[in-house]
C-alpha cells in the first residue's frame, strides 16, 4: 500500500492470475518484484512468491527492488535471505538509496548479510534537487554502493509526480553532473543516468554525449572526441 487511499496487496486469486499469466509468456524471462517493498512481507510469504517464480522453466531471474537494508536493517535475518534465494535461478536485490548518510553502519551490514549469502546486490538512486544533486555527493553515494558490494545500476532522473517539482534538476543539469563525476570515480562507480519516458515508453540513458561526428578541412570524415577535462581530441 503506497498513500493513505493506497490498495491492499494482490488477492490469492490475483496472484494466481499473474503466475498463469508468466507462466504462459515464455518470453518473460526476469520478473521483478517491487514496491511498495517487498521486504517487508513475511519471509514465508516471500518465500512463496519467489519459490513460485522459479518454478516456471523460462524465468531465470527473480530481482527484488526494495529500500528495508537502509530503512529496516534488523530485517535482513538469515531467515529472510533463505526466502530470497530463488531455488536454481539466479536471484539480485536492488538498494533503492538516494544519499551516501543513509548507508549507515547496521544498513551495511545488512547488506554484507545478502551479498555473503551469494545473492548479487545493485543499486538505484533518483537525482533529487537539494538532496544529492551534487557531483562530490553523487560520487560518495556511489564510492559507498561500491565499498558495500552493490554495484551502482541507475540513477533516474526524477519523475513527473505530482507535487515533486521542487526535488526535479533539469536534464542539462543531470548531464553535467555525469559529466563531472566522470572525473572523479572510477567505472565500477558509475551508474547509468536514465529517463523513464512518460506514457510507458520505458527507460532510455540520457548520459552526456562526449563524441560528435565531423569532416576536416581536407574532406576526411573521423569523431571529434571529449575528455573529462573538456578538451576535444580527434579520432579519424
Amino acid at each position: 500500500m503506497v498513500g493513505p487511499n493506497g490498495r491492499p496487496g494482490l488477492t490469492a486469486r490475483q496472484r494466481a492470475a499473474a503466475y498463469d499469466y508468466i507462466r504462459a509468456h515464455p518470453q518473460i524471462w526476469e520478473v521483478i518484484l517491487t514496491g511498495g517493498d517487498p521486504l517487508v512481507l513475511p519471509a514465508s510469504r516471500l518465500g512463496n512468491a519467489i519459490d513460485a517464480l522459479a518454478a516456471i522453466d523460462h524465468v531465470k531471474i527473480v530481482r527484488i527492488h526494495t529500500r528495508v537494508p537502509t530503512v529496516a536493517p534488523e530485517r535482513i535475518t538469515a531467515d529472510l535471505i533463505d526466502a530470497i534465494k530463488a531455488r536454481g535461478k539466479a536471484s539480485y536485490v536492488v538498494l533503492h538509496a538516494n544519499h551516501p548518510r543513509e548507508l549507515t553502519e547496521a544498513a551495511r551490514a545488512a547488506c554484507g548479510l545478502i551479498v555473503d549469502a551469494g545473492i548479487p546486490m545493485l543499486s538505484q538512486s533518483v537525482l533529487l534537487k537539494g538532496v544529492n544533486d551534487d557531483a562530490g555527493v553523487l560520487a560518495e553515494l556511489m564510492r559507498a554502493f561500491v565499498a558495500c558490494r552493490v554495484k551502482p545500476y541507475y540513477l533516474h532522473h526524477a519523475d513527473l509526480a505530482p507535487g515533486t517539482g521542487h526535488l526535479r534538476t533539469s536534464i542539462e543539469a543531470g548531464q553535467e553532473l555525469m559529466r563531472n563525476m566522470r572525473g572523479r570515480v572510477s567505472g565500477l562507480a558509475q551508474p547509468t543516468y536514465v529517463l523513464d519516458i512518460p506514457g510507458g515508453a520505458g527507460k532510455v540513458p540520457i548520459g552526456p554525449n562526449y563524441i560528435s561526428d565531423c569532416v576536416d578541412a581536407a574532406g576526411a570524415t573521423g569523431c571529434e572526441v571529449r575528455a573529462i577535462d573538456g578538451t576535444a581530441h580527434r579520432y579519424p
